[in-house]
């Protein structure tokens, strides 16, 4: 019976310790907690950067918590308001037209990866958006480089070839636009053109400007490149090549039913219009417009993307940093990995050399498609996005329909944009 109970006691004894033990071993663990939306993007993808650095560091588990946008954007203005920064993450996703707000609006809060992260071998347009002063906020991720995707079917019956339809001008692209149009009955681009801002952002930063110039100051009034996608606009209009479409299922909708022969927007849009797989084979892309009579005007350009951030007073701020510059300013592999299993062409240069990227896409006529980007992308023009993009957006949209539907003088137009811009953000 002693014997017994001493055995009992021991074995107790041991699981005791085991627990001890365990305990210990989840206490040492190391959490570093990421935030990010789109759980097919870039949750996904931070996920797969997860694993691979958690396979080398044992000690360290990463937590991709998937939230929607908007909620990101509530929850992080909450946590930074408070002062204590308690519930944040250690990392963060934030938009790159976001960016600058969160940096200027919450000194101290994120880190300053200057001189941590070798940021040269990532794309200038993508450092600039998180550089302030001088500091470096973050590491660049997807790229929002734009193209201009067209039906090779509906071109050619208008009677437009591939040769027709790189490095030319958004006037030529009118010209274009009303011939397919006369001959083929089909509205050339989709678009809600009153609405969105996503074709003169596009159009601005291909010449290098923006709503804000390089030292942060509201840039609208005498804007060239501004005035010149006005114009654009205004031919849109008075040409009727536009499909109007309102939401993003409308924009895919006309893609996807051949109600528009082309779209110009970010690389990101690839995946909607695979989606139609009877149109394989039938779409191209070449570089994006330029604007004419604008100097320094490129074919290459950017619309959307966003970058990783790291929250100073997080309670991992060191390795999270490391867990972003071994994945994410380090790893070729993983940056072939996601382009082919999640279309995302990172920013990081070096990886551009991968074998991903001189793959043919036969959904494009067998067009290397990523290597074509990959060269755009290089191209884009830096510009200060600064702290009020949505803020310039309204404004600027509001002249836009002054001039379409009031016939507004463009210069008086901009010029009130600029005075309301300005006494928004006073």
């Amino acid at each position: 019976m002693k014997k017994i109970f001493f055995l009992t006691i021991l074995l107790t004894l041991v699981l005791a310790c085991g627990k001890k033990e365990n305990v210990s071993k989840a206490n040492s663990e190391k959490v570093v907690t990421v935030w990010a939306w789109d759980k097919n993007f870039n949750v996904s993808i931070m996920e797969k950067a997860a694993k691979k650095y958690e396979a080398s560091n044992p000690g360290v588990k990463i937590e991709v918590v998937d939230y929607a946008q908007s909620d990101i954007v509530t929850k992080l203005n909450i946590g930074l308001s408070s002062g204590a920064g308690k519930g944040l993450p250690e990392i963060v996703l934030i938009e790159d037209y976001s960016a600058k707000k969160y940096i200027s609006s919450y000194p101290g809060y994120f880190a300053n990866l200057k001189g941590e992260i070798d940021h040269s071998k990532f794309a200038d347009y993508k450092v600039e958006a998180m550089t302030e002063k001088d500091g470096i906020y973050g590491i660049p991720f997807d790229s929002g480089v734009t193209g201009f995707f067209y039906r090779k079917d509906i071109l050619e019956k208008a009677g437009f070839k591939e040769k027709d339809l790189n490095n030319i001008t958004w006037n030529r692209f009118v010209e274009i636009a009303k011939i397919v149009r006369e001959k083929t009955g089909v509205h050339m681009i989709p678009g809600d053109l009153l609405g969105d801002a996503g074709l003169l952002r596009i159009m601005m930063q291909s010449a290098g400007k923006w709503y804000f110039d390089k030292d942060g100051n509201v840039d609208i009034a005498n804007n060239m490149a501004l005035k010149e996608a006005f114009k654009v606009m205004q031919a849109f209009h008075k040409n009727n090549v536009m499909k109007a479409t309102s939401g993003w299922g409308e924009w895919v909708g006309a893609m996807n039913k051949g109600e528009s022969a082309s779209v110009v927007t970010g690389i990101w849009i690839m995946g909607s219009i695979k989606a139609e797989t009877s149109h394989k084979g039938l779409w191209s892309i070449a570089n994006t417009p330029r604007l004419a009579n604008v100097n320094n005007a490129v074919n290459a350009s950017n619309l959307g993307g966003s970058s990783w951030y790291v929250l100073e007073k997080s309670p991992n701020r060191d390795i999270a940093i490391d867990f972003l510059n071994t994945i994410y300013a380090g790893d070729n592999e993983f940056y072939q990995q996601i382009l082919v299993e999640n279309g995302a062409m990172g920013t990081y240069l070096p990886s551009q050399q991968g074998s991903a990227y001189t793959q043919k896409d036969e959904f494009f006529g067998g067009q290397a498609i990523y290597q074509d980007f990959s060269k755009w992308v290089k191209e884009i023009p830096a510009v200060n996005y600064g702290a009020f993009v949505n803020e310039a957006d309204s404004v600027v949209l509001a002249a836009l329909r002054r001039v379409i539907n009031e016939n507004a003088n463009i210069d008086s137009s901009l010029k009130r944009a600029e005075d309301e811009l300005k006494a928004i953000i006073k």
